[in-house]
This record gives C-alpha cells, sequence and structure tokens, in this order.
C-alpha cells in the first residue's frame, strides 16, 4: 500500500514537472486609459471605414459576428466593445484597432483552409486589443510630452483620433497605432492561444496557419507581416505554452465555414476605388 502511495505520489509530480506554467504577459507602459483606448479605435473605425469596402451581406456579416463572438467573450479577451467587419480586399490581412474595432479581409478569408485557421488569426488580433499593444505603441513612439498634450486633452477641442492624427499617428501603411514588435506578436500568440482553446479551437491550427502564410509568401509575403513581423518558431512556442493546459475536444466541424467561404469567393474581384473628385480651379 505504501509502494503504490509513493507511486502515485511520483506519478503526480512528474505530470506537475511536465506542466508548464503559463506565461506572465504584459505589455508596457501605457500613458491611454481603457476609456480612451475605446474612443480611439471607434473613431479611427469610422474613418477607415469610409476608405475600405466594408461587406455588408447579412449572412457573411453574421457568420464573421458569430466567429467573433465567441472569441470575444472568452475571460482572457478581456471587456472590450468589440466589433468585426469583412473587408471586400483581396490582400492577406487582418487588424484590430484599440478597444476593440477588428476588420478581416476576404483575402485572408480565401487562404484559410478551415474556421481554426480564421478563428485563430482573429484570437490573435483580439489578444492585441486585450493587451491594450496599439496604445502601448504610440506611447513609446511619441514620447512623453507629447502624449501629455494628447492625452490630458490640452489640445482644444479636438477629439483624440484628431490630435493623434496631426501629430503623426494617423492610420495608414506603417501607422503605430498597428505596427507591433516582435514580443508583442509573441504576446498575441500567446494569449490567442488561450482565447481559441477556450472558444473550442485548437491554438496549434493558428501557429501553423502563420508559418504557411510566411512560408508561401516569398519576399513580399502577405500583407499581414508588414505590421505582424515573425516573433519565431511559432508552433514550437505555442505548443509549450500549451503543454500543460487543459485540453478540450476542439472543433473539427468546417461546414458553416466552407460555405461561408465559398459565398465570399463568389464575390469576385473588389469594385475599384472610384477617384477623389478633382477640385475646380479658380479663374
Amino acid at each position: 500500500m505504501r509502494r503504490l502511495k509513493l507511486i502515485l505520489v511520483f506519478l503526480l509530480l512528474a505530470a506537475l514537472a511536465l506542466a508548464a506554467p503559463r506565461s506572465r504577459l504584459k505589455p508596457g507602459f501605457n500613458m491611454f486609459s481603457k476609456q480612451q483606448d475605446v474612443e480611439l479605435g471607434k473613431e479611427a473605425a469610422t474613418e477607415i471605414s469610409q476608405q475600405v469596402t466594408i461587406i455588408h451581406d447579412p449572412e457573411l456579416a453574421g457568420y464573421l459576428d458569430r466567429l467573433g463572438r465567441k472569441l470575444a467573450v472568452q475571460r482572457d479577451a478581456g471587456d472590450h466593445p468589440y466589433t468585426f467587419k469583412l473587408v471586400h480586399d483581396q490582400s492577406i490581412n487582418a487588424f484590430a484597432l484599440p478597444g476593440g474595432p477588428t476588420f478581416v479581409h476576404t483575402g485572408l478569408v480565401l487562404a484559410a483552409e478551415n474556421e481554426a485557421e480564421l478563428a485563430g488569426v482573429m484570437a490573435h488580433e483580439i489578444s492585441h486589443v486585450a493587451l491594450r499593444h496599439g496604445t502601448n505603441q504610440v506611447t513609446k513612439a511619441m514620447g512623453f510630452q507629447i502624449l501629455m498634450g494628447v492625452v490630458g486633452g490640452a489640445v482644444g477641442d479636438e477629439s483624440l483620433w484628431r490630435q493623434l492624427v496631426q501629430a503623426g499617428a494617423g492610420f495608414g501603411a506603417g501607422s503605430i497605432l498597428l505596427k507591433y514588435s516582435r514580443d508583442a506578436e509573441r504576446q498575441a500568440d500567446l494569449l490567442g492561444a488561450y482565447i481559441m482553446a477556450g472558444a473550442g479551437y485548437d491554438p496549434v491550427e493558428m501557429a501553423r496557419f502563420f508559418e504557411k502564410l510566411q512560408a508561401g509568401g516569398g519576399s513580399r509575403g502577405p500583407e499581414f507581416f508588414s505590421s505582424h513581423p515573425k516573433p519565431g518558431n511559432r508552433v514550437k512556442y505555442v505548443e509549450d505554452e500549451i503543454r500543460g493546459m487543459r485540453r478540450p475536444a476542439y472543433s473539427l466541424d468546417n461546414a458553416e465555414f466552407l460555405r461561408f467561404r465559398d459565398r465570399v469567393r463568389a464575390l469576385g474581384d473588389p469594385p475599384a476605388k472610384p477617384k477623389p473628385p478633382e477640385r475646380s480651379r479658380a479663374r
């Protein structure tokens, strides 16, 4: 009997030794409040929505919203007011603004082979919001004195977004709101793994999808990696992170995703963006 107890204790200690502790994720110093994240994200999303082609098809929008909500209700996603919009754009990309507005390009949907891959990218973007990486990047890039004026509201009645635009932090190619460090990418992968698992998806699918996109993109790569630098061997460190995680039965039903992807493919090429009207010259 004593011997049996010793064996059981040994097995328990061995299991505990193999179970890797959960990583502590700290995004760093941030001079913005969470409410300012929400304010900034809403204003930026309004402007972005005027620059891209948002798909309003109820079936497509409904599927993306349901998938997003399934991830966003997980404890690790925080309590941000997430929204999810599908953008008619062939580039392989997705991004989330501070506070929760999330945009997914149709090109990313078509590149995914199953729902877990799409959910992985969305969980990764949700993690950037939960860890407040966007405003942390602005804090690091713009400096203390500028932020004291912008965050403190010392620039008249201009909105927070307009103040940041004037200070050089506007949305666009290379925007510091969305241009993350490798460490931020790794954090978003790890937190995204917990969000995925909680929603019933295998977290490794996220890492494998990113690795597949990186390998298939050549020197140009998907647009996603211009603002999301590769942080290392994603599959390995995600697998290491989840080794001690309680593993639920992961979702394998892709029927709804495949119908969604087929419907996205049927949209065809995005419409050409209209040229802005030329200003008449004074005579």
